[in-house]
């Protein structure tokens, strides 16, 4: 049996971080530049307990029978006058998901998202904002599914593949091929 119990994360820390690790290792194998676990996993997970704490966030923790199986977080985005849609109100941005992989495919994450819905529906929250990677997919799929559409696409560039030593952009013209 699953329930879904909203938790403070704070008060869950453990478990919490045990699945973001997870959770980060799964978005690694998608995107090899993800940064180690171990170097950010601290600040982290005070970000998700401060974005919880200040901006109304929710944390909703899945259990099968008495075993943590998957955790969903959202909180509000802070208005500002930045935007450029047509929209007025607050944002709910889900920054993190994750089912452990035992309890992948029954169900768990769509639970978890549609309590996550309703919960801030209730609210009045009237947009919902996720990212997920471009080759996730099986994410962009189940969004798709739940009537998400696709906005924008980010795309990037990478000018430095250690942080330091800087890919030149402009060829030096002084150099002889």
């Amino acid at each position: 049996m699953i329930t879904i119990t909203p938790i403070r994360i704070r008060e869950h820390y453990n478990i919490i971080s045990s699945m973001m690790e997870a959770l980060h290792v799964s978005e690694h194998e998608f995107f090899p530049k993800t940064a180690a676990w171990e170097s950010i996993a601290d600040s982290y997970m005070q970000h998700v307990i401060t974005m919880q704490e200040d901006c109304d966030g929710a944390c909703l923790l899945a259990y099968s029978d008495d075993t943590p199986a998957g955790f969903i977080f959202a909180y509000l985005e802070e208005a500002d006058e930045s935007r450029i849609e047509d929209y007025t109100g607050d944002t709910l941005y889900v920054s993190d998901g994750y089912v452990a992989q035992p309890f992948r495919r029954q169900g768990i994450y769509r639970l978890l998202n549609e309590e996550l819905e309703r919960m801030y529906i209730e609210q009045g929250i009237r947009r919902i904002v996720r990212y997920t990677l471009t080759n996730n997919h099986r994410m962009q799929q189940f969004l798709a599914a739940k009537d998400y559409e696709p906005v924008r696409l980010v795309y990037e560039k990478w000018l430095t593949q250690d942080g330091k030593n800087a890919i030149p952009i402009f060829p030096d013209k002084t150099t002889k091929k």
